[in-house]
């Protein structure tokens, strides 16, 4: 039988989205980059919403936005957050920072509910100035150096102006408060086409996957393009592009189930028509929730680098970039969401991993933490189609309210 007690106001959340759509809108989706003017107006809506969920207000010198409860008893920390790429989607971020405002408006004046729920708008997750910065800020990763160097990748603005402008400089950053959250849970887009393809409803997040980055540099000879015989080439270019063809050739026998890599930027030195490239380079990652798999590719691409190296005629040089761990997310809360699920969403769900990054693997590092997942139209995502089914994103909203209560209750 439906769980009798107080769920989500479907009508509230999506009149909440929408009202967030309408600030820096564009075309279907939104343009709000951090620290721009819609974004520090999507800051102050929610500030003004938090008192209605009985919770005090307060926005940090980094950006983040709580929602803080004075309720005696367990307090579970929800949200996501609201800025959004350049001219890209609606729900990505706003979905789950609604979705806590509303569990907290409905669990926290709700007389058998030991606790309370928490919200959390965590700044510049999509890393216009630096990836997850609000959340890492939180947890302790985010130092004054890190502020004063920081630029926004656009335009290449001072992080320190761009707070300043927003009337925060000097202002204190908050830390996590050992002790204070049973854990984190976040809602979320899948951002892919898993779930609409099966025709399901929530996506039960077991993980979120470690992302690898390398720099590939291919080293050949610069030279005249018309003149030099095609046997006496040292193409870069063209070695750049066997390469890209050798690993989707050899990675499938060495990768995971859900494995993805992608070569997401190619350069050419000089970069003229009737000159032969003398470099290329090109920025490389790869993606799984299994570092043991991660590893071994990684062993496999140098591989590849030496023996295209050895056989010529270009050198190839593999410099790592980044590394970010897994995260995995808490068995008690999935085990909370997919129990919500068959009371509200008929029992279709799905456990899987995610495959892009959320403040959720910051969050995992300090409390147990979970990710709700509902489906994406097409699964587009990072551009201004981006869209979920009005009845899928009400359908989440009492999943996740109950996974929330579920866990408080635990």
């Amino acid at each position: 039988m439906p769980d009798i007690r107080p769920s989500a106001d479907g009508a509230r959340v999506l009149a909440d989205l929408n009202a967030l759509r309408a600030i820096g809108a564009y075309k279907t989706g939104v343009h709000k980059p951090t620290f721009s003017e819609p974004h520090k107006q999507s800051l102050e809506w929610l500030m003004q919403k938090l008192p209605d969920a009985g919770l005090g207000a307060v926005i940090d010198g980094i950006g983040n936005v709580f929602g803080t409860s004075a309720k005696a008893g367990p307090k579970l920390l929800a949200g996501s957050h609201l800025e959004s790429q350049n001219y890209a989607g609606w729900l990505d971020g706003p979905l789950g920072v609604v979705y806590a405002l509303e569990t907290a408006r409905v669990l926290n004046r709700d007389p058998s509910v030991t606790g309370a729920v928490e919200v959390a708008a965590w700044c510049d997750e999509e890393g216009h100035f630096g990836s997850f910065l609000g959340s890492r800020s939180y947890i302790g990763q985010v130092t004054e150096a890190d502020i004063d160097a920081a630029r926004d990748r656009t335009n290449g603005r001072t992080m320190r102006d761009a707070l300043a402008d927003m009337g925060l400089a000097g202002q204190a950053r908050i830390a996590v408060e050992p002790g204070r959250h049973v854990g984190y849970l976040e809602a979320h887009i899948e951002q892919g086409d898993t779930l609409e393809s099966g025709q399901l409803a929530i996506g039960v997040v077991t993980s979120i996957v470690g992302i690898w980055q390398y720099q590939i540099n291919f080293v050949g000879e610069q030279n005249h393009a018309g003149t030099t015989r095609m046997a006496a080439r040292k193409d870069a270019g063209l070695a750049l592009a066997k390469f890209c063809v050798a690993i989707d050739e050899r990675f499938p026998a060495a990768c995971g189930p859900r494995t993805v890599w992608t070569t997401g930027r190619i350069t050419l030195d000089p970069g003229a028509p009737s000159i032969i490239p003398g470099g290329a380079e090109m920025l490389f990652q790869i993606r799984d929730d299994n570092p043991t798999v991660i590893a071994r590719l990684e062993e496999l691409l140098r591989t590849m680098a030496d023996e295209a190296s050895t056989n010529g005629p270009c050198a190839v040089i593999v410099t790592k970039l980044r590394t970010g761990a897994p995260a995995m997310m808490n068995a008690g809360f999935q085990d909370a969401i997919d129990a919500a699920s068959k009371i509200f969403a008929g029992g279709r769900s799905l456990r899987m991993p995610s495959g892009a990054g959320h403040d959720a693997q910051m969050l995992a590092t300090v409390m147990p933490a979970g990710m709700l997942f509902v489906p994406s139209i097409g699964g587009i995502s990072h551009h201004w189609t981006e869209n979920t089914a009005d009845a899928d994103i009400v359908t989440g909203a009492e999943v996740f309210v109950d996974a929330c209560r579920r866990i408080l209750e635990s």
